[in-house]
């Protein structure tokens, strides 16, 4: 049975590893999986914030959760090994633009020696047949083109978080030739998503977080670049585009391997402003925002100011296209913030929003 490209047959009692499970993406991803009768198991760090995700949704009574630092090496390849998974999703990162300029050598570190580490304990994993290796929208050499980037556009990076995950690429890259032929039939693709939003995001230097937070407590959302634009979209929809290719993968690695866009439509690439005027509309209760100065420690730095995807490769081959709109995907993320606030079962409310991304209903 399928639903929306998922096979259902395909997961049940499917070994899956996730790398930075206690994450935003990473605990909606372990949901959905668990949902889908899915073995499944964690490596990470704590959750990154309180509240959490990871935390509100109970998963670590759902999965074999292991906390652990993406860099230490013995440490991820005893818990891989001894967990033997079928598929592993690669997560774990330092996923934040504005970090890396404060901390460049600890963005490095973790977004590049965290995934050679991942590829290299894959190399003593041969239960291992598929990994997903998800990067970044900001891996390619931005020439604010009004037109998406394709796969085959040069990597770049001008700031440290895009270089590094453009490393990162460039890293897997190597493993997939130097080390698992197309003899050892294991697949390996890279995944460059847009701009992820959704509820259970609490990170720092988030516009949809920064607005949850400032909303809540009365005041306006203050915003440092309204006029850049950006891909926006649910995290559900790249999320059931990872399934879908990790099935194509794992049933014929040299077809579905190498680098894979999951962008929104190009009508939901929307400039900054346009998404805070959305979100106070959604919040209601006299919401508001305003522009604001780059924070002391982002004094200097630069953003891009259009970056876009083209997905026709995910469209043409796997049949994965985009269900949920801007528009919804924001009032979606809103629901489940005020249903978070109102107290209600967060598990019983992720699972319906999972449902109906799922049914494209």
């Amino acid at each position: 049975m399928q639903t929306n490209g998922l096979d259902l047959a395909f997961w049940r009692n499917r070994r899956v590893f996730i790398t930075g499970h206690t994450g935003f993406m990473g605990s909606w991803l372990s949901l959905w999986l668990h949902q889908l009768g899915a073995e499944v198991a964690g490596y990470a760090l704590s959750p990154p914030t309180q509240p959490s995700l990871f935390d509100v949704l109970g998963l670590e009574n759902h999965m074999v959760s292991t906390i652990g630092d993406i860099q230490n090496l013995p440490q991820l390849r005893a818990s891989m090994n001894e967990f033997a998974p079928d598929i592993v999703f690669h997560l774990a990162a330092q996923p934040i633009v504005s970090k890396g300029y404060i901390d460049p050598v600890g963005t490095f570190g973790t977004n590049i020696m965290g995934t050679v580490n991942l590829l290299q304990s894959m190399r003593t994993a041969p239960s291992i047949k598929t990994a997903l290796i998800v990067t970044t929208d900001k891996v390619y050499e931005n020439q604010e083109w009004a037109w998406g980037y394709r796969e085959s556009d040069p990597l770049g990076g001008h700031e440290p978080y895009g270089a590094s995950k453009a490393c990162a690429e460039l890293a897997a890259n190597a493993f997939r030739h130097s080390y698992f032929s197309e003899d050892e039939q294991v697949g390996i693709a890279t995944i460059r998503a847009g701009n992820i939003i959704g509820g259970g995001d609490w990170a720092t230097n988030r516009i949809i977080p920064d607005a949850i937070r400032a909303f809540s407590n009365g005041n306006p959302l203050s915003i440092r670049n309204p006029a850049a634009t950006r891909p926006w979209q649910h995290v559900l929809e790249p999320l059931r585009g990872y399934m879908q290719l990790a099935q194509s993968l794992h049933l014929d690695p040299e077809n579905f391997d190498g680098p894979w866009n999951f962008g929104p439509s190009e009508e939901d690439s929307a400039p900054v402003s346009v998404v805070a005027e959305e979100m106070t509309t959604l919040w209601g209760g006299g919401a508001s925002w305003n522009s604001a100065m780059a924070p002391a420690d982002m004094e200097g730095t630069k953003e891009s100011q259009r970056l876009t995807l083209s997905s026709s490769k995910a469209h043409e081959i796997l049949g994965w296209r985009p269900v949920w709109g801007l528009q919804r995907a924001l009032s979606s993320t809103v629901a489940w913030y005020k249903a978070y606030l109102d107290r209600q079962n967060m598990v019983d409310f992720s699972l319906e929003q999972i449902a109906l991304a799922d049914g494209a209903n």
